[in-house]
């Protein structure tokens, strides 16, 4: 099935905190319209730009088969949709099913520009859980008083870090805050009935804890992959991520707190601010109390670790965990935070962000042109697999904090099997870094505190039901691994989903090559392709 959806992207006065401003909206909603599909549907959405800005969309977590040209990050695949222009996002969900998102990929649009997507299983498919009586998306975001472009721009200017959000927000709701009573988001359910909510962090730079009181979830997907049920009393989230659970209403009446609260285990200024909704019964009286509970610290490592060790692929006959046994690529990525020189800057330096020492600089057009029409002096395929110079990661850093500036690629042969241990390090902040792979899903297969170990760690390696993501978090001091198929050809992305380290530079691109055949080739680039 075809479905067609027109995204026109205007500007909209919205007032939260007690107090207006003008935002970035497509069809002037916030968060954004939801996308609805079933597997294997036929997606195409016309965009039109009518603000002053250059805008992209970007799928995520949409495999995105041979279809690259739809995938959004700006000029890694496309050159943005300029103002006045249009440009037809047009795609198959193929093989997926559960819940993504979409956003801006471009600048830090992506604050007010997102919404959810929600892929049906094919017709006559069950869910491989207890089919719920009824469906809630609920949208984690951030909120900024000031224009988030504005905010970003001091920062590139100053080479110092971008101001942080003023509330977190679900489903646009930011709750009651301190010197303004502003509604919250208010979840209404039936006694005895189950609820699967999609929740989706939606939020540019922080990691949110989310709860309700008295009611525990049961989790059965993460990134439109299902899992083995996990029953919990906290779902840890990091942006660009989704989780649906199941909430079963078990209590006969009645107000409940649900709160979304930021996790940090380093020292970085955040946005510390919990935002509150509720969950009210039907039939319950206004007057009610709201039951309230214990929100996790800002730095509860124990309770992320513990959500994120428990899950596991379901790994069942009809969704194998297909992990690659053998590997032909094994890649190994520091994630660092430096400081270069900058003349025009307030302390004469910028701070950046690399992998294996490679800050990324955006090119003038798309990386995807450049490599599809063979333009050159545009990206090199020279990106490290490994570290330029080892260190003691996690240790004591090195005494040059200085990063190199490059577009490097990293090429792939089509279909070869790829592994990726990202080490977090100790430069500057560390700090938890979810991490975003553009085209494909992989498993995350092991993690660890201090440094890799590639005699010892690869044995404790879960290569039988590790989890399938397309997000995952690289923990502060510590590393993470995994594995795919490189089997969709393109370039595509990698890159840390805080939007301040994207920013600084945190981010490379893989090229993968066609295969053999037309079925295992990029398609030709779509008549509107935008232009720089």
């Amino acid at each position: 099935m075809v479905r067609h959806y027109n995204f026109s992207v205007v500007m909209k006065n919205v007032t939260k905190l007690c107090g207006t401003k003008s935002i970035v909206t497509i069809n002037g909603k916030f968060p954004g319209p939801t996308l609805y599909a079933r597997e294997d549907d036929n997606m195409v959405v016309r965009v039109v730009n009518h603000v002053q800005y250059n805008v992209t969309l970007h799928w995520h977590g949409v495999r995105q088969l041979r279809t690259c040209w739809a995938d959004g990050p700006a000029y890694i695949t496309q050159c943005p949709i300029q103002p006045g222009q249009n440009y037809v996002y047009n795609f198959t969900i193929t093989g997926q099913r559960g819940t993504l998102l979409w956003h801006a990929h471009i600048t830090w649009l992506r604050a007010t520009l997102h919404g959810a997507i929600v892929i049906l299983p094919k017709r006559g498919t069950p869910y491989p859980f207890p089919k719920p009586d009824k469906e809630k998306i609920i949208v984690l975001g951030e909120w900024w008083k000031a224009d988030t472009e504005a905010v970003l721009n001091q920062a590139i200017q100053t080479g110092l870090p971008p101001n942080v959000s003023d509330a977190h927000t679900m489903n646009g709701h930011p709750g009651p805050v301190p010197n303004c009573s502003s509604q919250g988001y208010t979840l209404h359910v039936e006694s005895g009935k189950t609820y699967l909510l999609r929740i989706i962090n939606a939020a540019v730079n922080d990691e949110l804890f989310f709860q309700m009181a008295e009611h525990n979830l049961t989790v059965v997907e993460v990134d439109a992959s299902y899992t083995k049920p996990i029953n919990t009393d906290s779902i840890f989230i990091g942006p660009g991520q989704t989780t649906n659970a199941l909430l079963t209403a078990h209590k006969s009446s009645g107000k409940y707190l649900i709160a979304i609260s930021p996790f940090m285990d380093a020292p970085v200024g955040l946005d510390n601010s919990t935002s509150t909704g509720t969950l009210v019964y039907s039939g319950t009286t206004l007057s009610s109390p709201t039951v309230s509970m214990a929100i996790p610290p800002l730095n509860a490592t124990p309770v992320e670790f513990s959500f994120i060790d428990s899950l596991r692929s379901l790994n069942s006959k009809e969704y194998p965990a297909n992990v690659p046994l053998t590997i032909d690529h094994s890649l190994f990525f520091t994630i660092s935070v430096g400081v270069n020189p900058c003349s025009t800057c307030v302390n004469g330096t910028r701070l950046v962000a690399a992998l294996n020492n490679v800050s990324f600089v955006m090119p003038n057009i798309s990386i995807l042109e450049a490599h599809y029409h063979n333009i050159g002096g545009v990206y090199t395929d020279d990106f490290p697999g490994y570290p330029p110079i080892p260190f003691n990661y996690t240790g004591t850093g090195p005494s040059n904090i200085q990063t190199m500036n490059g577009t490097r690629v990293y090429r792939l042969p089509f279909n070869s099997t790829v592994q990726i241990v990202l080490q977090g390090t100790s430069i500057i902040a560390p700090e938890n870094h979810p991490t975003h792979l553009h085209g494909f899903n992989f498993f995350a297969v092991g993690k660890g505190l201090g440094n890799f170990d590639p005699v010892k760690d690869p044995f404790k390696f879960n290569l039988v039901d590790p989890v399938e993501r397309n997000t995952i978090g690289v923990p502060t001091g510590g590393w993470t691994a995994i594995r795919f198929w490189a089997d969709n050809p393109g370039v595509w992305f990698l890159h840390c989903h805080l939007e301040v380290h994207t920013t600084w530079g945190l981010k490379m691109a893989f090229i993968v090559e066609n295969g053999k055949g037309p079925n295992e080739s990029l398609l030709p680039p779509p008549g509107d392709f935008p232009k720089c």
